[in-house]
C-alpha cells in the first residue's frame, strides 16, 4: 500500500522558518519525481517545488531563494525547508510522487499558517 505522510507544519510568525517532511512507503521512492504543492483557502492547488528522480530542482517564482526542496532516497523522505515565511505562504501543503509508468500519489496534507 502506497503512503505519503507529511509532517512539520504549524503556526509560525512572519520571517520564521519551518521544515516539512514527506515520508514515503510502499513505493520505489528513488524513481519518483517528488513535488510539494500548496492550496490556500479559496484558491487552486499550485505547484511549489519539484525535485526529479535525478535530483534536479525547480521552484515557483514566489518562493525562489526562500524555500529549498531536497530528498533522501535512503530514508524515502522528501523535505521542504521554508525560510523567511510570509503570510501569503499560508496554505495546506501536500506532497506528490509521480512516475510516468507507475502513476501519481498524494499525501494528506499539512497546514502551514504564517501569522503574527
Amino acid at each position: 500500500q502506497v503512503q505519503l505522510v507529511e509532517s512539520g507544519g504549524g503556526l509560525v510568525q512572519p520571517g520564521g522558518s519551518l521544515r516539512l517532511s514527506c515520508a514515503a512507503s510502499g513505493i520505489m521512492f528513488s524513481i519518483y519525481d517528488m513535488s510539494w504543492y500548496r492550496q490556500a483557502p479559496g484558491k487552486q492547488r499550485e505547484l511549489v517545488a519539484i525535485i526529479s528522480s535525478g535530483g534536479s530542482t525547480n521552484y515557483i517564482g514566489s518562493v525562489k531563494g526562500r524555500f529549498t526542496i531536497s530528498r533522501d532516497n535512503f530514508k524515502k523522505t522528501m523535505y521542504l525547508q521554508m525560510n523567511s515565511l510570509k503570510p501569503e505562504d499560508t496554505a495546506v501543503y501536500y506532497c506528490n510522487g509521480y512516475n510516468v509508468s507507475r502513476g501519481s500519489f498524494w499525501g494528506q496534507g499539512t497546514q502551514v499558517t504564517v501569522s503574527s
